[in-house]
């Protein structure tokens, strides 16, 4: 077994993954094993690792996947597993913003939390179709397919109690955002295209810019995980999400809805996935990205509201 961690000095961190969080429930480590969790260790709040998912020792297959789809990684995993047998229990994914998993690949895989650093090389990367297409072109990435959309969507409190209707009303200065980070958060660029298409550059400053400095627009660093807690916590009011985000927190019971976004100013992100050059399970990762295409694979997506990768995608995703 080869040594994945390269520092632990808080090896209990990475086990949170596999307990329940309480505001919002995440996938509550679906693809880990029973009888393999080994003991299980979770503060709310301090240690809890919603965005790791599995084993990375020895592991033989490692997916880094864009964090606006983790709803679905649950069920793409023991599907796949299902048809892979020899891969049940092996699979190490993190669905951390693109733009975050990026940086982790430059750095060898190396991810540090706290006082845990992981090594976890990547098999598969999977974000925005342009993105991929560039990587491609680059001979970082082969084999690449697309295979879903979405679009956007304003995430609520459930009853929408500020009356929010359309993209224009999150200029107002007693709104509450909590919006991606255009440093790291690809969906942000979408964001900026619907916000221009809605009213022009003056919305995006007034959005982005104006209420940042003032202090009503607060900017996340994992947007698919701390803008539904800050709406449920009472600290937010909206957010301009994915609209799978909302279906995942309305599936699951949370008091969240979603305020539908005209198809005139809505901006669709097509998702696609390559096999990494520096792979180091380059048979497994062809079998996974293939896997994406599959009608299997495409019923999962559906079940979360994701769309066919057709089109030509809008936006980028870093």
């Amino acid at each position: 077994m080869r040594n994945c961690f390269s520092t632990v000095v808080l090896a209990a961190a990475l086990a949170a993954s596999a307990a329940a969080q309480p505001t919002p429930p995440w996938s509550r480590g679906a693809n880990n094993p029973a009888g393999d969790r080994g003991f299980v260790f979770q503060v709310p709040d301090v240690d809890n690792v919603p965005d790791l998912h599995g084993d990375p020792c020895d592991a033989r297959l490692v997916l880094f996947v864009g964090g606006n789809q983790f709803m679905v990684l649950p069920g793409l995993v023991a599907a796949f597993e299902r048809s892979h047998p020899d891969l049940k229990g092996r699979i190490f994914y993190e669905t951390l913003p693109p733009g975050i998993l990026r940086k982790q690949l430059s750095s060898g895989g190396r991810l540090t939390l706290g006082n845990l650093t992981i090594h976890a090389p990547a098999d598969v990367y999977e974000a925005g179709a342009r993105v991929l297409s560039e990587m491609e072109r680059d001979g970082l990435v082969s084999n690449t397919v697309r295979y879903a959309s979405n679009q956007l969507e304003i995430m609520v409190r459930a009853g929408n109690p500020r009356r929010i209707r359309s993209l224009r009303d999150l200029a107002s200065p007693d709104i509450r955002l909590s919006m991606p980070n255009p440093e790291w958060e690809g969906v942000a660029r979408q964001i900026a295209a619907s916000l221009e298409r809605s009213g022009g550059p003056d919305l995006l400053k007034a959005v982005m810019e104006t209420k940042v400095r003032q202090g009503s627009t607060w900017l996340t660093q994992i947007h698919h995980r701390q803008t539904p807690m800050r709406i449920l916590d009472g600290v937010a009011d909206a957010g301009v999400t994915w609209a799978s985000e909302v279906r995942f927190q309305q599936k699951t019971g949370n008091p969240i809805a979603g305020v539908a976004i005209p198809a005139d100013q809505n901006t669709t992100a097509i998702y696609s996935a390559g096999v990494l050059r520096d792979a180091p399970h380059p048979d497994a990762a062809r079998a996974w990205v293939k896997f994406l295409a599959s009608p299997e694979a495409q019923a999962v997506y559906r079940e979360y509201g994701f769309g066919p990768a057709t089109g030509t995608p809008e936006g980028g995703q870093p």
